[in-house]
């Protein structure tokens, strides 16, 4: 695998290969060289063994993935891997391994990793265990007033401007996905090029590819999450038969379940031991008041999590190439926008969801129920462009794949402000990334004027009225708006009608996120405040009378020291109320909510006045590495949660943000060194100067610059490896390897070399790339004269060459021996890491190579007469000086190293 890695003035790596292979094998060693911690941290998390580095509080996470059975998919879907994605992706592995000081990757790991990383992102079925929380105390009709899923709701933008729209003519395609902000980032500014393609994105750290937005230069597209809903919960009646078997009751009867047990080790703690089951539904992941919970995903239907796609997606041409590439998606759904060069436009959504009953996206359902078993794919939706698209976790073109969506407020918002004008260029596009207007602020806003407010709330409630609704980290009055509303949740919160809400819930502390009152009355404010009465009271079923379909008893052996449900424990299975409706019921009546607003204005009136940046906090995730300092909350920030800028913290609870955009982007299609881009903190993953140098501009909202021009990048490192002549490994040195120059592939090293003024007396300084290469071309169809590179850990450090006197000029200006062998040597400038002793080693081992043929007696070189330093150098190695001599090029000096003289002692 040979590759090169250049940096731009942000430490951005642009890799570049001469196959797809060899590319692959070149991220992963980036990333395992950029971000080892980060890399363990992703293996880790993604093989269950978290506990065992960071402690207890990972324990919950660990034992979800074990159950699961995460990293067992994970071999079952690299196993069943086309060919070639199955060589690509473990070239990439390969590139990890060769990289990282920390730990050896398997070729599934990858797998695992994007697995871990989208388990719970997106498709909420834990979720489906707080809906059916406030089905069971609330009733049906309330489910409703609570929709806003995860236990932070996502707040991603996109958008794909048509150059009708566009002061180039053609289009541009920009986003910001809003995940947790992590440092390191969760995603990796790159660029992967090759002889088939040259890409410039976002990279998922242990994930080869780009997978969800890339600008290949004829093509770009971007993402942001549909909110489909891909993965159920289904409510298993389960039994241990006395031999120690388990089984699960099915459509069918009594079925087989798969089981195991795993040990995790907790860092400073005692090991935990964990069962897992699996039924034919899916791995069993709770015990809870429900009985046993199985969880069932698209990847436990088919063993596939649409890696084919990833590779497809870097060959992309044109919009019909990414469509295509995009059939092979699997998780998680998207909405996809591309555009290419030729007009072409793209909006569809790209993933895997399963057709089946609609209560199966709403609660968890019955495992023995056919009813709601899984029928086939449901084909995914398209729509047509016109002018201007958006993209927001909306419902919008992803509808009918969900049940609950973000509120289409920031697609309507970025709509309206795309729509101001026709001539949009890339550069102005951070004004709709940082966009601050808050649409929600009216659900209590317009609810003061009719309060009865004291001389201080009036007037605070005065200011409010009069505040331009921007969450901007210098305005007083966003901090005092946020002041009431933190205060109004807390009430509502206390009222008796959610006081069951707030019971504990006997599911596993995983949950916990999902099933916290505060934020779920925060997230869902509007709908909490719908006046509209319930028209159901709470859900209650009807109980059975505990014969199982067969007519076998069952066992209540428990597992995991929980009692097994029995159907008799469980609801009914058609799920029917017994109850009638009350319809004057409401969640909140106006009185309440007017008194604790009130009280909330109140409260907040007697508080200092602070700007929203002083508690408007980003606490980010930070897995520091050895030795690197903690990060605390950083201050002065920007945006809400329903903002375009959405940087949400828990609404209630706290106004740090966890969640916000973890990268900006921009594509541009006319001129790809137009497009623009910003991480939160850098492109490196240890610390050092390109750790954290974006945030100041990412938190202005500021962007930089696309660079694709070579000549403006830095080359960094370089790799080679292919088979050598001669190998040698060197304690204190390394291992060395003599390998034949490819004058096409290897043009860029070493023109970069031989034209350095350093290298003056090789004679090219002034020589066009072209002429260099015809040199080496000739050179190689030459018997008589080589030229090779000397790779030190297949890093290249010198160009080497060798020749026959007899067939070169130098012969005729010296008397030439049987066994004369020339050899001219450029060693590469040291950059920095000069070594004591570098020299003398490596001319040792190419004394080896040429003293390794029998047939070579004595070894002739000519540096300049100028080169004096050469000269020592030479003596210092055992040469002797000869005569001068007078070539077409230089003044030369020979000298000359006889085998017996040779430090190897040949």
């Amino acid at each position: 695998m040979s590759f090169t890695c250049y940096r731009d003035a942000w430490g951005i790596p642009h890799l570049r290969a001469p196959d797809a292979l060899s590319l692959s094998f070149a991220q992963g060693w980036n990333a395992a060289t950029d971000r080892a911690w980060q890399l363990e941290n992703l293996r880790r998390r993604a093989t269950g063994t978290a506990a065992a580095l960071h402690g207890d509080e990972w324990l919950p996470w660990d034992r979800l993935i074990r159950q699961v059975r995460v990293t067992d998919t994970a071999v079952s879907v690299f196993e069943a891997l086309d060919l070639e994605t199955r060589e690509w992706v473990a070239a990439f592995v390969d590139g990890v391994n060769a990289g990282s000081p920390i730990a050896v990757w398997e070729p599934w790991t990858p797998l695992a990793v994007w697995h871990a990383e989208h388990l719970t992102f997106g498709s909420g079925f834990p979720a489906k265990l707080w809906r059916r929380l406030v089905r069971e105390t609330l009733g049906e009709d309330a489910v409703a007033r609570f929709a806003m899923d995860g236990p932070e709701p996502v707040g991603s933008n996109g958008w794909l401007v048509s150059g009708e729209m566009t002061a180039s003519g053609a289009a541009i395609v920009a986003g910001d996905p809003h995940r947790f902000i992590q440092l390191p980032g969760s995603y990796q500014q790159i660029r992967l090029a090759c002889d088939e393609f040259d890409v410039v994105g976002l990279a998922i750290p242990g994930v080869p590819g780009i997978a969800h937005f890339g600008h290949a230069g004829g093509v770009a597209w971007g993402i942001t999450n549909a909110m489909a809903d891909t993965q159920d919960l289904f409510r298993e009646q389960l039994r241990r038969k006395p031999d120690g078997t388990v089984e699960a009751f099915g459509p069918g009867g009594w079925e087989p379940v798969a089981t195991r047990t795993e040990t995790i080790a907790v860092a400073g703690g005692a090991e935990e031991t964990v069962e897992i089951l699996e039924t034919a539904r899916g791995p069993v992941i709770a015990d809870g008041p429900d009985g046993a919970l199985s969880l069932r995903g698209p990847v436990n239907a088919e063993p596939d999590l649409g890696f084919a796609a990833l590779p497809k997606l870097l060959r992309a041409k044109t919009v019909a190439d990414i469509d295509a590439a995009l059939d092979d998606w699997v998780l998680p759904v998207n909405v996809v926008m591309a555009a290419d060069t030729a007009g072409g436009l793209l909006h569809r959504v790209a993933g895997r969801v399963p057709e089946r009953d609609g209560e199966n996206l709403k609660y968890p359902v019955f495992a023995w129920d056919e009813r709601y078993a899984w029928r086939g794919w449901k084909s995914m939706p398209r729509k047509a462009v016109d002018r201007v698209a958006t993209m927001a976790n909306d419902r919008g073109i992803a509808s009918g794949l969900g049940v609950e969506f973000c509120p289409p407020d920031r697609a309507d918002r970025i709509r309206a402000l795309l729509e101001e004008r026709s001539d949009w260029a890339a550069a102005d596009m951070a004004r709709i990334h940082t966009d601050t207007w808050l649409p929600t602020a009216g659900v209590l806003l317009d609810l003061l004027p009719g309060l009865d407010l004291g001389p201080e709330a009036a007037a605070l409630r005065e200011r409010l009225l009069a505040w331009d609704r921007h969450m901007d980290a210098s305005s007083t009055e966003a901090a005092a708006f946020a002041a009431v509303r933190r205060a109004f949740i807390r009430g509502l919160a206390e009222l008796p009608v959610f006081g069951p809400l707030t019971e504990p819930s006997g599911h596993p502390a995983f949950f916990t996120p999902w099933l916290a009152l505060l934020p779920r009355i925060g997230y869902a404010l509007r709908h909490v405040l719908d006046g509209t009465p319930l028209e159901g009271t709470p859900h209650r079923d009807t109980a059975l009378d505990g014969t199982p379909r067969d007519g076998a008893s069952l066992d209540r052996t428990p597992i995991d020291g929980d009692s097994l449900r029995a159907p008799a424990d469980s609801d009914s299975l058609d799920g029917t109320s017994l109850n009638g409706t009350i319809p004057d019921r409401r969640l909140v009546d106006a009185a309440d909510r007017d008194a604790l607003l009130a009280a909330a204005l109140e409260q907040a009136a007697r508080q200092e006045p602070v700007a929203w940046g002083e508690v408007h906090r980003l606490a980010a995730w930070h897995d520091p590495s050895p030795g690197d300092e903690p990060v605390g909350p950083l201050a002065g920030m920007c945006g809400d949660g329903e903002c375009v800028l959405s940087t949400s913290g828990a609404p209630g609870a706290s106004e740090d943000f966890l969640r916000g955009p973890a990268a900006r982007w921009v594509w541009d299609l006319a001129d790809r060194e137009q497009s623009r881009w910003i991480v939160p903190f850098g492109a490196a993953g240890e610390p050092g100067p390109h750790q954290c140098d974006q945030f100041p501009l990412w938190q202005r909202g500021e962007l930089v610059k696309v660079v694709t021009d070579w000549q403006e990048l830095q080359e960094e490192y370089r790799m080679i490896d292919r088979p050598a002549v001669f190998e040698q490994k060197v304690d204190g040195f390394g291992h060395v390897a003599i390998v034949p120059v490819r004058p096409a592939e290897d043009l860029d090293l070493i023109y970069g070399w031989v034209t350095e003024d350093r290298a003056k007396f090789w004679g090219m300084t002034g020589h066009s790339k072209e002429y260099v290469l015809e040199i080496y071309e000739y050179l190689d169809s030459l018997e008589t004269h080589h030229a090779f590179l000397v790779l030190r850990d297949r890093e290249p450090i010198a160009l080497f060459q060798t020749y026959e006197p007899d067939a070169d000029p130098v012969g005729e200006c010296y008397e030439v021996e049987p066994g004369d062998i020339g050899a001219h040597l450029l060693v590469a400038s040291a950059n920095g890491k000069a070594q004591t002793g570098f020299t003398g080693a490596l001319m040792g081992v190419l004394a080896l190579y040429l003293f390794d043929d029998p047939a070579h007696r004595r070894v002739v070189v000519e540096p300049d007469v100028g080169n004096a330093q050469a000269a020592a150098r030479l003596q210092r190695s055992g040469f002797t000086l000869g005569p001068e001599i007078e070539l077409r090029e230089k003044r030369a000096r020979l000298a000359f190293l006889r085998r017996e003289d040779a430090p190897c002692g040949k």
